[in-house]
């Protein structure tokens, strides 16, 4: 069957479903189906009876919203490319600019002749500490996850990466690095338990809710972070953590009232929404 007459139908059927990006997500399914760069498809050879069934079966299951990258198993964030799937958060592109305000800061204490040392708190699928320790190879990168699937995850993501991964909770890692890290980041749950039916089916049906919910007002896993990040930078270090768009104000302002940190703000992602808040050690 000819590509591009399989790609209209896929389309049409996705976009029926609600998918918000009907053209990309069936050209990465067939990409995926027929081993060819998704610029690709259009021009690829036709495609066998099995490989039509394998595509028709993925954009029936893409309807009915499972996630693009457990179709595909993959996800692409940065430089990087990340084994994804049921169990462990999918890493979205606003983190990247987090991931690479990480990378500027570590950078920096490597210019001031120092290693620099870099925790990611809450890595999931170890997107970050991944992403830090390919760009700044240089860096002790460490990370940390609580739960055991997606923890199994970034063990695949990670090995041979010499990050030092850990499975347990954020409130209590790495005390052996207490007063001494240079950067911390971290995507935290920070979705409020009372926005459930407006999350996308996406998220809300396939991610973990550990990695989704974050008590009434979103923000108890900011206000975990923000005292784990004092106990473990050094004075001077960085903390980063991303928010959901509405937290903008609310996010900063957990570090803002602790009285220990600087340089509090809150930084825009590329379609200039509020998305991850910086904050500089005092003390």
């Amino acid at each position: 069957m000819i590509p591009r007459d399989l790609l209209a139908a896929a389309v049409d059927e996705l976009a029926a479903a609600g998918v918000a990006s009907p053209d990309y997500d069936a050209a990465e399914l067939l990409a995926h189906v027929l081993g060819v760069p998704r610029l690709a498809v259009r021009s690829a050879a036709d495609a066998s009876e099995e490989q039509v069934a394998e595509f028709e079966e993925l954009v029936r299951r893409r309807a009915a919203r499972v996630p693009l990258q457990h179709l595909t198993g993959s996800a692409a964030f940065r430089y990087v490319e990340l084994a994804v799937g049921p169990g462990v958060f999918v890493p979205r592109p606003e983190t990247e600019l987090l991931a690479g305000w990480g990378v500027d800061r570590a950078r920096e204490v490597l210019a001031a002749g120092r290693t620099p040392v870099v925790v990611d708190l809450c890595t999931g699928s170890g997107a970050m500490a991944l992403a830090l320790a390919t760009e700044v190879p240089e860096a002790q990168v460490h990370a940390v996850e609580l739960d055991e699937d997606a923890h199994a995850w970034a063990v695949r993501n990670l090995s041979g990466s010499g990050v030092d991964l850990r499975q347990g909770d954020m409130a209590a890692a790495f005390p052996d690095l207490d007063g001494t890290v240079d950067v911390v980041v971290c995507n935290p749950p920070y979705i409020p338990l009372e926005a459930f039916e407006s999350v996308a089916a996406e998220a809300r049906d396939h991610d973990p809710a550990l990695a989704l919910w974050s008590g009434e007002d979103g923000l108890d896993a900011i206000r975990v972070l923000e005292r784990v990040a004092a106990r473990l930078l050094r004075a001077g270090g960085w903390a980063g953590a991303e928010h959901a768009d509405v937290q903008g104000e609310s996010a900063p302002a957990v570090f803002a009232a602790a009285g220990r940190w600087c340089d509090v703000r809150d930084n825009p992602d590329l379609a200039g929404r509020a998305r991850f808040v910086t904050a500089r050690l005092a003390r």
